[in-house]
């Protein structure tokens, strides 16, 4: 297994040279070699003008955040790492779609590389198992921003691609390198990723698509849960599925609750 930074080859520039790439992607992918939080930089683009769909992508990012603000980083070279820019013409109910519509094009772009592959609600990739626990291999986190053009919404991806048994930052998180054996190419997962991105945002304007294929992506719907809520109390009970709205809704014996905000823990 590859252990060492230095030994991790960088995204390979030539590749997505504009000329070389499929016309959807051509001059939307920017490489930097380290990003406080691609999240922030995009935003601030985004508001000076930058168009839909850019990708901004970072070799090593020193100040990520994840869900609940928590820090997310890694070793340089060892992720993808990079943030997408839309700009949906959404009702703003159909807004909290965005981070499932996303976990779900993540999803698409790995399941055919490693099959044990699913998404924790709303936007956790983790990878499962019938004996084994759950283990995080992507995280996101979706930004809604004012821009003079409208509403934008950056979404962050983090992938661990080659992270190592001993670079794991906590015993639940695994990387594509761990769990397959084999350092995959980063360059055409990162071009798949975002093609998957457009796929999958497109499905947004179809409310009933995007819930039928979130739903057969997600591992939570049937699983036994405690919902760490914002107001700091917990709900537990069984996962049973998403309301119109993306809501994951809670079973419990005094009925069903529908959540449309929390951290999920899958009790067994």
């Amino acid at each position: 297994m590859t252990s060492t930074p230095d030994a991790r080859p960088p995204l390979d520039r030539a590749r997505l040279d504009p000329a070389r790439l499929p016309a959807a992607l051509a001059g939307r992918v920017e490489i930097e070699d380290e990003t406080g939080s691609t999240n922030a930089v995009l935003a601030s683009r985004a508001r000076e003008g930058a168009t839909g769909g850019s990708v901004l992508v970072t070799e090593h990012q020193v100040a990520g955040r994840g869900r609940l603000d928590r820090v997310w980083t890694t070793p340089a070279r060892s992720a993808l790492t990079f943030s997408f820019l839309l700009r949906p013409d959404l009702a703003p109910a159909r807004w909290p779609w965005i981070p499932l519509a996303t976990g779900y094009a993540v999803h698409q772009a790995l399941v055919g590389r490693l099959a044990s592959v699913g998404l924790k609600w709303p936007n956790d990739v983790l990878v499962t198992g019938p004996s084994t626990p759950d283990r995080k291999l992507a995280g996101i986190l979706v930004e809604r921003i004012e821009t003079p053009q409208g509403p934008a919404a950056v979404i962050g991806i983090g992938l661990n691609v080659s992270l190592t048994e001993e670079e794991r930052p906590v015993p639940t998180a695994t990387s594509l390198l761990i769990e397959l054996g084999e350092e995959l190419d980063r360059t055409a997962l990162l071009a798949d990723l975002v093609e998957s991105l457009d796929g999958a945002t497109e499905l947004l304007s179809d409310a009933a698509a995007l819930r039928a294929a979130y739903s057969s992506a997600c591992v939570t719907i049937g699983r036994d849960v405690r919902v760490e809520l914002p107001s700091g109390e917990s709900l537990v009970g069984r996962a049973s599925g998403l309301d119109e709205s993306g809501r994951l809704g809670v079973d419990t014996p005094q009925g069903t609750t529908w959540v449309g905000a929390g951290d999920v823990i899958h009790v067994r």
